[in-house]
């Protein structure tokens, strides 16, 4: 009896181990999954910060190209005001001229 109770026990004892141990591989292998797509996420993360940088770079020198046309516009403006008012001061004067004749 005790023979077979010790039988039983190495058996039992045994089984435990094996089960014991395909859980823990079985828990390595889910943790080694998880890992490995926390690390495909992280490079698409990476990949997608990149291209946001790359557009943010082109947006800023797309505005800095704008700022620029946009000053040399006021530029021309003004030198056309300036022109009119020129014009302006001008024609006063010629039709001062001729009404005091």
């Amino acid at each position: 009896m005790k023979r077979s109770v010790m039988k039983i026990s190495a058996i039992v004892l045994s089984l435990g181990l094996a089960a014991g141990c395909a859980t823990s591989n079985e828990a390595i292998e889910r943790a080694q999954s998880t890992a490995d797509q926390a690390l495909a996420d992280a490079a698409a993360a990476k990949t997608a910060a990149d291209a946001a940088r790359s557009a943010a770079d082109r947006a800023s020198q797309v505005a800095s190209s704008a700022q620029s046309t946009a000053s040399q516009a006021l530029s021309a403006a003004n030198a056309a005001q300036a022109a009119a008012d020129s014009n302006r001061e001008r024609l006063e004067r010629m039709f001062q001229k001729s009404m005091s004749k």
